[in-house]
């Protein structure tokens, strides 16, 4: 924030928005060792918030007539199962893929919902509360919009096909795959083995484009939206020093809700693809080439 008695400009306002609380200065490109403690922090509090809303509905639901907080969650987990029903063939894997899809749709929907708090509430507050603990001012509440973070949950989903491929297909089976996929094998042993190599290449790259794709496509999404909301943000503070900042400030009330209505099926739908997607790679990693 501001020093007393200086005022940001639009530049150093939204620089100062960008940037993490972290235990550290990141000393390079890429730097495992720094840790986003805002992300972590949002990312552990949301979490545990739809573990527990989802423990509540299954712990207060009735094979009578539903409530409507069952309701809700009834045609949640419906529309879920749905879609792992329609993707994967397995009853058996469903029963761990089918929940693990709620909860990651839930859980993504929740820290994209932090978007829609007004920019300066939880930075304001931590301006104040953050110095006073010795900690810096600085605070980031989207957690999507953080890449150690999309990137993250896309490398877990990575990491659970790699085991659904040993798991359904076995080692050996799954090895001959990476081998003789997508371009297929020959009798002939050199040609055997330039066709190995080339599949095996397409095989990593393809896991590598998915892994990426899958967390860069929440990131940017979420990222440009944090953009937009500062934009706005910022149209607002312009109306207290403009000569016309009534209109200004109309101008950024107005924005700011259309902004907001649209920005709610932006996070609806950016939480749904990352599931979806998630549950596609899981049907692949059970199907063979």
């Amino acid at each position: 924030m501001a020093a007393e008695g200086q005022a940001l400009t639009p530049g150093e306002y939204i620089r100062h928005h960008l940037v993490h609380l972290t235990n550290k200065k990141q000393e390079s490109i890429v730097d495992f060792s720094v840790i986003n403690i805002d992300s972590m922090v949002i990312n552990i509090l949301m979490g545990a918030l739809v573990c527990f809303v989802l423990w509540l509905a299954a712990r207060k639901a009735t094979s009578g007539t539903p409530g409507r907080f069952q309701a809700a969650v009834e045609i949640l987990v419906e529309m879920v199962d749905n879609q792992a029903k329609s993707v994967i063939h397995n009853a058996n894997s469903r029963k761990l893929i089918a929940p693990l899809a709620l909860t990651v749709f839930c859980w993504i929907f929740m820290l994209n919902f932090m978007d829609l708090l007004p920019v300066d509430f939880l930075p304001g507050i931590w301006h104040v509360a953050g110095p006073a603990m010795g900690y810096p001012d600085y605070l980031r509440v989207v957690p999507t919009a953080d890449l150690s973070t999309t990137l993250g949950l896309s490398v877990s989903v990575f990491l659970l096909c790699l085991y659904y491929n040993v798991r359904i297909k076995g080692l050996g089976g799954w090895a001959h795959e990476l081998v003789s996929a997508p371009f297929g094998t020959s009798k002939n042993p050199v040609f055997a083995l330039l066709l190995g190599v080339v599949n095996f290449a397409m095989q990593i790259i393809e896991f590598v484009a998915k892994t990426v794709s899958h967390g860069m496509r929440l990131f940017g999404n979420m990222f440009a939206g944090e953009l937009v909301f500062m934009l706005i943000a910022l149209l607002g503070g312009f109306a207290a020093v403009s000569l016309s900042g009534g209109l200004f400030f109309i101008g950024h009330i107005i924005a700011g809700s259309i902004w907001a209505i649209f920005h709610i099926l932006i996070i609806t739908l950016q939480a749904f693809i990352f599931m979806m997607l998630a549950l596609i790679y899981f049907g692949q990693a059970h199907d063979a080439h």
